[in-house]
């Protein structure tokens, strides 16, 4: 046998192990069952605990500035709250804000009622980091996160402002495992709306 002959048979050994390996994942996915709700996202869920670790880190130091500022305002003495009994919504809106120095994602049930919000900034990011497509991901992710509580399943999304994090933040929502059942762009938009500066003479 030639040296070419043998090359072409360990390349379609190698694919043959390739596909094998393939029918084997696909196999496995098909018996994992699907989530609540009938929606089989492209990605697994994604929990607060994959987030990156700077990001992490960040939300971790404002939960203990939070209880800080707490315990300050009460000067020792600690309130007992009546525990609010938690709303199950599972159907509601997801409101998108693009703009150019950042982005905003909030989460709310039918009736406008805010279930979990998010921005770049409580995320960590800082400066022109914050109208990014990452940033928003990102934020997207950590306000999905805060509605499974609530075990909001499917969104109507609203989309206003040109930044560039709309798309992604639109990607995000579903790949976090929620049901987008339609996309609305509300950007205002002038309808002849100030009057015009006047040209310059030059």
């Amino acid at each position: 046998m030639t040296e070419d002959n043998k090359s072409t048979d360990k390349i379609k050994e190698e694919k043959a192990d390739i596909e094998s390996a393939d029918i084997a994942i696909r196999e496995k996915e098909d018996t994992q069952p699907a989530p609540m709700g009938g929606f089989q996202s492209s990605s697994p869920a994604l929990n607060l605990e994959e987030l990156p670790d700077d990001v992490k880190k960040k939300l971790e130091a404002r939960k203990t500035e939070k209880t800080g500022k707490a315990v300050g305002k009460g000067k020792g003495k600690i309130k007992k709250r009546k525990k609010a009994v938690e709303k199950r919504v599972t159907s509601g809106k997801a409101y998108i804000k693009a703009t150019y120095n950042n982005t905003m994602v909030t989460l709310t049930d039918l009736n406008g009622n805010v279930i979990s919000w998010a921005s770049a900034g409580i995320a960590g990011f800082r400066g022109p980091k914050k109208s990014t497509p990452y940033a928003a991901q990102i934020i997207t992710r950590i306000a999905v996160e805060k509605a499974r509580q609530s075990g909001l399943e499917e969104v109507s999304v609203f989309v206003k402002g040109v930044g560039t994090g709309r798309e992604s933040a639109v990607r995000a929502l579903n790949a976090n495992g929620l049901n987008v059942i339609s996309i609305k762009d509300i950007t205002p938009i002038p309808h002849n709306g100030c009057r015009k500066k006047k040209p310059r003479r030059v």
